[in-house]
């Protein structure tokens, strides 16, 4: 029998809640991330079913019932949706598919899980803080979600909350100040920890120009983060203060509200909430895309079997990206009223950020040619993604000058060009992802027969749901309008509404055919061929699978580039970077 010394420990194995909900795992943390936005993902979802049935239908009563009744005679008086639910929708389905669901899946899922393991790394450099910057976003989310609850119900002033209307608005609007700063300080708090994790906590011989593709989007996105969100921040607090002690930051002079002047001090400057919303907003957008770009680059070299075409310039790009992200963000702004020399400058740098995005997308294209390329269900949706962020982006071009952003400025162009980079780029990229990396998470494969389902369904609707908005834009339709069909213009294309109405049901319907899959896939799904099935070259592939507490077996040591497909002379067509030769 033997003696255990009285100077040993005995590491106990963490109970329930440190193990799943209070852990300080990076996996465990990524997976509590990406499970918590898909909920949100599949909320945010469900609300713009609502706003598609009044646009489609306007003034037709709600053809469910029961669902129309539970939610009350505030928000739908015989089955017909009131203009302030409708507003409701529009507010808090951006803010929850931006805020709670890409932007958690994209860094805080993937960056979290996948980031430490591609770098070596036994965790993230602070473990502790990556846990608080989790339930820094879960109790933001569950504060949205409370705002439904309260009188006068949830914002209502947009997802841009513009003032003066916001530091009007019901109590709803509240919350969603209280929420964001919970988002905001998630945000800063994890993007902190991927900053020092990636720049300390490197394999042996992983050099920044042996990183992964991947792991260079999440570095810029980090800083992105870093030094855009604190002027929302202090923005959204400043609107509190408005709304709660009688300050006026962004409430100017002279206000009458229901035939009453208000009663504030005034003097304060709506635009200076725009300037601050726009700073954050719009490399908000580089936010969501460039760990997109990041994932397809990964499946693309993997998939075709060669390294990426351009390692360097895409690198150099997306630094260049990153860094142009924060001059450009007044041209959400050019009916303002800003002067020529200023709108000329903010034209300008919007051309130039368009060439760091041309190169990215011109590079992962050229890596195509002359590969044998694997057609998987990541694949399919990493080429997809192509396309459709080369719409997305070229439809932009348009919105960044002063003279034609004037006609098309608030309407549904500007919401068919962004949904172009976020919905059809950006998710078909998340979805890329899931695939790619679930074996590494589960052991299990996904199956690829109801993944190419989910793939073609889910290509054929969203197209459908966001291609007619553009000819709605130039037609002069308005984002916001409650009833199209007021005007004339308006109902010269309503059909459209009712095309993209059933186009938005039937990308919910495809969308379960996902949700199958996933569900099964964890319990049932087959079981991966080896801890690395694709065959890949990157370093979370060289790990047990699922990866162990610490990751690694033994620290990793890095000889080359992460992309050595293909390599002449060797038997296999693959050479993992921790191996030698």
């Amino acid at each position: 029998m033997s003696v255990q010394h009285p100077l040993e420990h005995r590491h106990e194995a963490p109970g329930f809640w440190r193990k799943y909900l209070f852990s300080t795992d990076h996996k465990t943390i990524g997976i509590q991330y990406a499970i918590t936005a898909m909920f949100f993902l599949l909320f945010g979802f469900a609300l713009i079913m609502l706003i598609r049935w009044q646009l489609a239908y306007p003034g037709k009563p709600f053809p469910i019932p029961f669902l129309a009744s539970l939610l009350g005679e505030a928000r739908m008086v015989s089955g017909i949706m009131l203009p302030e639910f409708y507003n409701e929708l529009g507010a808090m389905h951006g803010t929850i598919m931006i805020f709670l669901g890409v932007v958690p899946l994209a860094v805080g899922a993937f960056g979290n899980y996948v980031m430490p393991l591609q770098i070596g790394a036994p965790d993230m450099a602070f473990p502790r803080i990556n846990m608080a910057s989790y339930w820094a976003y879960f109790l933001g989310g569950i504060v949205m979600l409370g705002s439904f609850f309260v009188p006068g119900g949830a914002a209502s002033s947009g997802w841009t909350s513009y003032p003066p209307l916001a530091n009007i608005a019901t109590q709803g609007q509240t919350f969603w100040l209280i929420g964001m700063v919970f988002l905001i300080t998630s945000s800063l708090l994890g993007s902190i920890n991927f900053i020092a994790t990636i720049v300390q906590l490197r394999a042996k011989g992983l050099s920044f120009f042996r990183l992964p593709f991947f792991v260079w989007a999440q570095f810029v996105t980090a800083f992105l983060l870093l030094l855009a969100f604190p002027p929302l921040e202090a923005a959204g607090v400043l609107q509190l203060m408005d709304r709660l002690f009688g300050t006026s930051f962004f409430l100017p002079s002279g206000l009458v509200v229901g035939g009453k002047a208000l009663e504030v001090s005034g003097g304060g400057n709506p635009l200076l909430w725009q300037h601050l919303f726009w700073f954050l907003a719009h490399p908000e957008v580089y936010v969501l895309i460039l760990p997109a770009m990041g994932i397809v680059a990964e499946i693309i070299a993997n998939n075709t079997r060669k390294p990426l075409w351009g390692y360097k310039p895409l690198v150099y790009s997306v630094l260049f990206l990153g860094f142009m992200s924060f001059i450009v963000w007044a041209h959400h702004m050019f009916i303002t009223g800003m002067g020529t020399v200023m709108s000329t400058f903010f034209q300008a740098t919007t051309m130039i950020i368009s060439i760091p995005s041309v190169v990215i997308l011109t590079s992962l294209i050229i890596s195509l040619w002359g590969a044998s390329i694997r057609y998987t269900v990541p694949m399919l949706f990493a080429l997809a993604f192509l396309p459709m962020f080369g719409i997305g982006g070229l439809t932009g071009l348009p919105l960044g000058l002063a003279s034609s952003d004037i006609h098309l400025h608030d309407t549904y162009y500007v919401i068919g060009h962004f949904h172009y980079v976020v919905a059809p780029g950006t998710l078909l990229a998340l979805f890329a992802g899931v695939y790619y990396w679930f074996p590494k998470v589960t052991g299990r494969m996904m199956s690829e027969k109801l993944g190419k389902i989910h793939f073609w369904l889910s290509l054929i609707f969203i197209n459908g749901v966001f291609l007619p908005m553009f000819f709605q834009g130039m037609a002069g339709v308005s984002r916001r309008l409650y009833d199209p069909t007021t005007y004339a213009y308006g109902k010269v294309v309503q059909p459209l509404n009712i095309v993209m109405s059933y186009s938005a049901w039937l990308l919910a319907v495809a969308q379960i055919f996902f949700l199958i899959n996933l569900v099964y896939s964890i319990w049932k799904g087959e079981k991966a061929s080896s801890d690395n099935p694709w065959d890949a070259t990157t370093l979370e592939w060289a790990t047990p699978t699922p990866p162990p507490h610490g990751n690694f077996l033994t620290p990793p040591e890095v000889y080359h580039g992460p992309y050595e497909y293909s390599v002449p002379g060797r038997k296999t067509d693959f050479l993992p970077q921790n191996q030698s030769e």
